[in-house]
């Protein structure tokens, strides 16, 4: 087997991932009608997490230390680093778990061509968990043509009820989220809406990388399934999604008018305000 190609993840225990749990368990005191409890509860971590190519360090991302390998496969895809699975050539997570400032840096050899073009690229992608563009120089190099989404027929194949059941679905994949209560998911899902992967992170754009690059690691094809997120639809969600060639974007909340744009350029659909009882969808012209 390929350093790079994963078996599914089919983990018992749903807290289960190399390195870290995803959560800390803290003393709070919890303040009610007047009352005080002092109780145990649990946070999401939020790690710095480096991103080095070849020996360059390329961005530092805040994030859920988990799922490490499969965020760096779908960071370096989505955002344009390298074109397909096979221009990254091995992966090697390290872990620093000091009390002060505990961080992770995951060391991504890619190919040479691969390489040339990014350190060529003008962006400073360093701290992009909020924005979306932040560090970038001027204008003129904010990237807002996505890729075509080739129509495969899968829209058209879903199921009339397949939003309804991803939205009921989702809490059951939401282990994090469930302990703590600040966490966003990103969730594959087929043609009926029964979700297949989902990854958590305190970033939703983090969710839908680790997403991402779990699906390239595991050679599926993204035209066959839709990604349902537990967040707003903001743009670059959208141009992620569409430089995989993924269909369909279904959201929790509220798209925005850019997120809309891309969608339409790209041929991808877009729905939001996703629940059991219903969603909107977005004219695509």
């Amino acid at each position: 087997m390929s350093p790079l190609t994963r078996e599914p993840i089919a983990a018992s225990n749903p807290l289960e991932s190399e390195g870290q749990s995803g959560a800390v368990e803290l003393r709070v005191h919890r303040h009610r009608g007047g009352t005080v409890e002092t109780r145990e509860d649990h946070v999401g971590q939020e790690w710095p997490v480096a991103l080095v190519f070849n020996g360059i360090s390329h961005a530092v991302m805040m994030c859920t230390p988990r799922d490490l390998e499969a965020f760096a496969v779908g960071f370096a895809i989505s955002e344009g680093i390298v074109g397909r699975n096979a221009d990254i050539q091995d992966i090697e997570v390290d872990w620093h778990d000091e009390a002060d400032l505990p961080h992770a840096e995951v060391n991504l050899t890619v190919v040479q061509q691969a390489f040339v073009e990014l350190k060529e690229k003008r962006r400073a992608l360093a701290g992009r968990s909020g924005c979306g563009v932040c560090g970038i120089e001027s204008i003129d190099l904010l990237d807002l043509e996505p890729e075509q989404v080739p129509d495969t027929g899968f829209v058209a194949r879903l199921a009339p009820d397949a939003i309804a059941r991803a939205a009921r679905e989702l809490p059951q994949h939401q282990a994090l989220t469930k302990l703590t209560g600040g966490l966003h998911a990103a969730a594959w899902c087929d043609e009926n809406g029964a979700i297949l992967r989902a990854f958590e992170d305190v970033g939703r754009h983090n969710a839908l990388d680790k997403l991402i690059g779990q699906l390239v690691m595991e050679r599926a094809d993204t035209q066959q399934g839709f990604v349902f997120l537990s967040s707003r639809a903001s743009y670059e969600l959208v141009r992620k999604a569409a430089r995989v060639g993924i269909p369909m974007v279904a959201t929790i909340s509220a798209p925005s008018s850019l997120a809309i744009a891309i969608a339409r350029r790209a041929g991808l659909r877009l729905v939001s305000f996703c629940r059991e009882s219903g969603y909107v969808d977005y004219e695509t012209a």
